[in-house]
This record gives structure tokens, C-alpha cells and sequence, in this order.
């Protein structure tokens, strides 16, 4: 039996889950591995699911692929839209798309098994397949550690990933070192003192502090930052106030923070606390702000000699002109906790989801960054062709190349 991709793609991106809430998502994927005579466990860190492939001695290969979906109103317009909505972790209903392309990560993942199963008789080893949840959150790989994923399989020689973005698609692109930053997800609430908007001298309204703040936050890349460094503070969410004549207690910011290294991380977060307790200071508020990590994570690393074996093997197998270093991503991913914690090299690329003469157009109007929905917008939408293909054939020959 031959899995339809295409209409596997179509129905996880019609029915998208927000993070640690994939059961439905879980539940399609067991039932396509089972089709392909593999046996798989489910609720490894609440809602992955793990499935093996023994083929005899040789390497541990692991590809992995996310799977949640993002709190964000589709606008692509296509015909497969998504109209769900969610339940957040604050308790309120949102909309929900999968605006990140994890949908045509597990298809990928799943059609690439299908391939490897069926060509058992040309390579050895061992295939981990990781189906990860809560991406978002940076949360998922931590929670399949903890669940013990990596004593209860076996652990990895190397491991494998790939994300689809905004690039040609046919188009690979992977370079050896940090191929995407670190970062933290940050909480802030700042405290002051409700009462009338009539009477806000009676009052330390937060919100004024909430927008000082953010403005100040600002000046940590453009007047605290080396020009040659790559900082990014972005405030992606500020919560305050409930009516417009009352001025409330407190207002909540949600901060990213991503940064290449582990200096520069240092450097940010010692400004970044800086300038939100002076500015509730000089606000005169009598409780100092609250500052949560709600989570962390590593710069993602490519080794650099298996990076180099693997970018010469797709020059072979695409052409080196489909062949690309994007550069380091600002972007932050979870993959690399199976790596760090296992101590196994990592590899994790990029391929394009974007009709290539769209592509040319907007390069050569300069208008990508109008033209060209980025990961996290409401208007992303991977070209489902090459694309989905060329995913599959990604994940084939990398772990092809890993295994005997």
C-alpha cells in the first residue's frame, strides 16, 4: 500500500493542534506507520510518538520532525485552509494554522519511512524516528528526555532534522556551525497601582510603564549592540487594563531574546533586566517587576565534519546549484537536546517551500520581504509541490548516507 502524501499534508494542515495538544495529529501518523508494519508508542513526552527500525548492525540514525501547530488566523486563502480553533494555555479559544510548516514535516518524515522501509535490502542499521511535540514551546524535546527516550531506544550516532522555509523550492540549505540562535522566552509583569482613569495621579499606571519599557528594550540592539553582532529583542505580546476608564495593576510583556552564543546571551539578558527594573523605577512603582524564563534554548549546531560529508552527497544527488548556506537563522529550534543530551553529532537543514519563479520575481523586484510569507505568518503556505518530494528525498538520502 503507497501512502498518499499529498492528501496526508492536506489533512494535518486542515486540522492543525496547538502545542502538547497533537492527539489528533498522534492518532493519523500511528495509524500510516502501522499501514507500514511498524510498531509505535505513543505519549513519549505527552504526545510524541516514537517508531523503530532494525535492519541488522550499522550506525543509529534518528530523524526527527515536529509536529504542533501556532495560535494564528489563516489567511492563505487556500482551499485546505485551516478554520480551527484551539484552547491556549491561558484558557482562551484561538485560531489555529499551522503557520510553521510542521505539517509537511511529518509528511516528509512519514514518506521518507515509507522509502526506507521498502528499500530494507540496501542499507543496515538502525532508524529512530522521532515525531516531537510542542516545538513551539521549545518544550517538546525536553519532555521526550525526561520520559526517557533516550535510554528506552536506541540512542543515536547521529541525529537528523530538517524545517521547510522560505527559499526556492528544490532548494536545500545547510552550513557546518550555528545554524540557528539560542534563545529565552521571557515574562515580564510590571506592578503598579490601579485606580480611575479620571484621577491617574492617584495611580502608577502600568501601561505607560509597560510602554516605556518596550521602547527602552529597543536600544539593547540599536545603541548597545556591535553593528557586527546579531542580537534580536522583540516584545511579541503586551497584556494590560480590562476597560478604558480603569487604569490596572499590572501589565504583562512576553519577550524573545535570541542571540548566537552564550556571551551575547549574558550581555542581553543583563541589559534586558536592567532597563525593565529602571524603568519601573523611574515610574515610581513600589513593587519591583516580575522577569520569568519561561523557556530556554540552545544555538542550534551543526558538526561541522558530518555537515560537510552531507552537504557534498545532496550536491550530488540535486545539483550544487540547488545546494545553498543560508546562513544562521535567528530563529531558535528544540531539535538539539537530542543531540546535546546524547552526545551524537546533529545535522538540521533547510529546504525551500516557494514556487521558484515567484522566488526570482520578488528577488529580482526586491520585494521578498513583501512578497515572500515568512514561517509564522498568517499568509505561509509551502508550495505543497516539489516541496512535499523533495522533503522526503532529503530525509532519504541523509540517512542513507549515515547508514551502512
Amino acid at each position: 500500500m503507497t501512502i498518499d502524501l499529498e492528501a496526508l499534508y492536506v489533512d494535518l494542515h486542515k486540522h492543525p493542534e496547538l502545542s502538547f495538544q497533537e492527539t489528533r495529529t498522534a492518532g493519523v501518523i500511528a495509524r500510516h506507520l502501522a499501514e507500514l508494519g511498524l510498531e509505535v508508542e505513543e505519549g513519549v513526552g505527552r504526545t510524541g510518538l516514537v517508531t523503530t527500525i532494525r535492519n541488522g548492525d550499522g550506525p543509529v540514525v534518528w530523524l526527527r520532525a515536529d509536529m504542533d501547530a501556532l495560535p494564528v488566523p489563516e489567511q492563505t486563502g487556500l482551499d485546505y485552509a485551516s478554520t480551527a480553533r484551539g484552547i491556549d494555555p491561558a484558557g482562551l479559544e484561538v485560531p489555529v494554522m499551522h503557520a510553521c510548516g510542521h505539517d509537511m514535516h511529518v509528511s516528509a518524515l512519514i514518506g521518507a519511512l515509507e522509502r526506507l522501509v521498502a528499500t530494507k535490502d540496501e542499507w543496515s542499521g538502525t532508524i529512530v524516528a522521532v515525531f516531537q511535540p510542542a516545538e513551539e514551546y521549545g518544550a517538546g524535546a525536553k519532555a521526550m528526555i525526561a520520559d526517557g527516550v533516550l535510554d528506552r531506544y536506541p540512542r543515536p550516532d547521529i541525529v537528523l532534522g530538517q524545517h521547510v522555509t522560505p527559499l526556492p523550492a528544490g532548494v536545500v540549505g545547510v552550513r557546518p556551525g550555528t545554524q540557528m540562535a539560542a534563545s529565552d522566552g521571557i515574562t515580564v509583569v510590571l506592578h503598579g497601582r490601579g485606580g480611575h482613569g479620571s484621577r491617574p495621579h492617584s495611580t502608577i499606571d502600568p501601561i505607560v510603564m509597560a510602554a516605556a519599557t518596550v521602547m527602552r528594550l529597543q536600544t539593547i540592539v540599536s545603541r548597545e549592540t556591535d553593528p557586527r553582532d546579531v542580537a534580536v529583542v522583540t516584545v511579541g505580546s503586551i497584556h494590560a487594563g480590562l476597560k478604558n476608564n480603569i487604569i490596572p495593576a499590572e501589565a504583562k510583556l512576553e519577550l524573545s531574546l535570541r542571540y548566537p552564543d552564550e556571551v551575547a546571551r549574558d550581555r542581553v539578558l543583563e541589559k534586558m533586566e536592567r532597563i525593565v527594573r529602571a524603568e519601573a523605577a523611574a515610574s515610581g512603582a513600589e513593587t519591583p517587576p516580575t522577569i520569568t524564563t519561561q523557556h530556554t534554548l540552545p544555538p542550534t549546531i551543526n558538526d561541522a565534519d558530518a555537515t560537510a560529508r552531507l552537504t557534498a552527497t545532496f550536491a550530488r544527488e540535486f545539483g550544487e546549484h540547488n545546494v545553498v548556506d543560508p546562513g544562521m537563522f535567528t530563529g531558535s529550534e528544540d531539535v538539539s537536546w537530542f543531540a546535546r543530551e546524547s552526545g551524537a553529532p546533529l545535522i538540521f537543514w533547510f529546504w525551500g517551500g516557494v514556487d521558484p519563479q515567484k522566488y526570482a520575481d520578488a528577488v529580482a523586484g526586491g520585494t521578498i520581504d513583501r512578497d515572500i510569507p515568512t514561517n509564522h505568518s498568517p499568509f505561509f503556505a509551502p508550495v505543497l509541490q516539489p516541496t512535499l518530494n523533495r522533503g522526503v528525498e532529503n530525509l532519504v538520502v541523509a540517512a542513507r548516507e549515515f547508514l551502512d
